[in-house]
Parts: structure tokens; C-alpha cells; sequence
């Protein structure tokens, strides 16, 4: 369950960062309300973050302290993600204030995924 849910987040966290790369500046940034200087960096940053935890959730021995890393990660992501929503940073619409939320709500359920995952190892191991 560890490496499949590391490659899940890797998956959506990959097709949400080529989106945002793609047409943070096209299309997506008047649609969100959140601006293209945000979006694309963003982006980038989601491709080289599924990378990595495509990578951990391809190795033989997966690293628990890694794994580690990743949910703390994801659960601060989630949780910066729900203040800019409350805040208004950079005055998003109603559809970007419901995008941040729904990938925040995803993002917690990875990480729930992996520490689920972390446990199972656990006993299993």
C-alpha cells in the first residue's frame, strides 16, 4: 500500500504540476485568480516533487524516514493551501478558492494513504 500510494500522489501531484506549467499563464491564472508568477513555479515545483516520490515508491527498501518527510510535507502543503483560500492571497475566484480546497482535501488523503501505509510496513516487516 506504501509504494502504491506514493506513486498515486506522484501521479496526481505530476498531472496537477504540467497543468499549472502548461496554462498557469494561458488560461488558468483568470480562471483561479490566482496569477501565472504563482502558478507556473508551482507547477514546476509539483513535476520535480512526483518525480521524487515516483522514485521512493520504485526502490526495493522504501525509506521510512523519506515517507516520513512527505507526509509532514503534505499535511503543511494542505494546511498552507486552506489559509490562502481563507486569506484571499491574490484574490482568487470562486472556482480557484474550490480548487485550492479540493487539492488540499486530496493531499490530505495521500498522506493519510501513506501513513496507512507506513503502519502496514510496520507489521508486516
Amino acid at each position: 500500500m506504501l509504494r502504491q500510494s506514493l506513486k498515486l500522489d506522484a501521479v496526481a501531484s505530476g498531472t496537477l504540476g504540467v497543468l499549472l506549467a502548461l496554462a498557469g499563464g494561458a488560461v488558468l491564472d483568470e480562471l483561479l485568480g490566482i496569477p501565472a508568477e504563482v502558478l507556473v513555479p508551482v507547477g514546476g515545483f509539483l513535476v520535480v516533487y512526483a518525480a521524487f516520490l515516483w522514485f521512493l515508491g520504485t526502490r526495493a527498501r522504501v525509506s521510512r524516514p523519506a515517507v516520513w518527510l512527505v507526509v509532514v510535507g503534505n499535511l503543511l502543503w494542505a494546511a498552507a493551501s486552506i489559509v490562502a483560500a481563507a486569506a484571499g492571497w491574490w484574490s482568487p475566484t470562486a472556482t480557484g478558492i474550490a480548487v485550492v480546497l479540493a487539492q488540499a482535501a486530496a493531499v490530505v488523503v495521500f498522506a493519510e494513504l501513506q501513513l496507512t501505509g507506513l503502519r502496514r510496513s510496520r507489521t508486516v516487516a
